[in-house]
């Protein structure tokens, strides 16, 4: 392999490796919307257990919601998840209205 095919394909590497980096997070947003015509239950009120000492800084609590299954509303209960980084706090999902029905935008950790 001469010294410009090496070049060449190097700078080839280069850039596809860019653009794959680029869009993996790009692509971690995206969510298809499905529309639900039915508007989903209240929340439950749930009991939040209480967390040992030693686990408070290190997880976090996600409500429970309401998902779609395909057919009806089907209640997610709520739990505690380690927090991917240190100081990262849990925005909970949400249903929103929306002129074709209703859509469930998916928590995030922020």
């Amino acid at each position: 392999m001469t010294h410009s095919t090496r070049r060449r394909l190097l700078g080839g590497l280069t850039v596809l490796t860019g653009i794959a980096a680029m869009s993996a997070p790009a692509l971690a947003q995206l969510q298809a919307e499905i529309y639900i015509p039915a508007a989903p239950p209240p929340p439950r009120v749930e009991v939040v257990p209480v967390l040992p000492a030693e686990r408070v800084e290190v997880e976090r609590w996600q409500p429970g919601y309401w998902r779609w299954n395909g057919h009806e509303h089907v209640w997610a209960e709520g739990r505690y998840v380690a927090r991917p980084q240190p100081r990262a706090e849990w925005i909970a999902g949400r249903w929103e209205q929306r002129p074709r029905g209703w859509v469930y935008i998916e928590g995030h950790w922020n």
